[in-house]
């Protein structure tokens, strides 16, 4: 998982990682994600949680982004969101960034 995160495995991580300037450290925590229609939630053990709603365009239907070339997820279109919570707390830092924007996509993590 180090590798596949750090960008040493290829792929689109490899991409992002040329954003991180320092590695402060490596946890193992459980991760729990939640999908519920347009809402989305995720929980990393006691570090970092999240609650997300995706704001409907003029036809109610989700807003999208798509060919973002740093989306997360390559080829799949980003839909835009407001964290109604949105919390990291670890390794010296405290980001509490409820009510700005957010983004969520599908997306599937697998091994060789």
């Amino acid at each position: 998982m180090t590798q596949m995160f750090g960008g040493q495995s290829g792929g689109h991580f490899a991409l992002l990682a040329g954003f991180i300037g320092e590695v402060l450290g490596i946890n193992t925590a459980a991760i729990d994600y939640k999908a519920d229609g347009k809402s989305r939630s995720l929980t990393v053990g006691n570090l970092a949680t999240m609650e997300v709603q995706a704001i409907d365009g003029d036809d109610g239907s989700e807003v999208m982004i798509s060919n973002n070339p740093l989306g997360v997820v390559p080829g799949e279109p980003m839909v835009v969101a407001k964290a109604s919570q949105l919390a990291y707390h670890d390794h010296g830092m405290d980001w509490e960034l409820s009510g700005k924007n957010a983004f969520y996509s599908p997306f599937a993590y697998k091994g060789p």
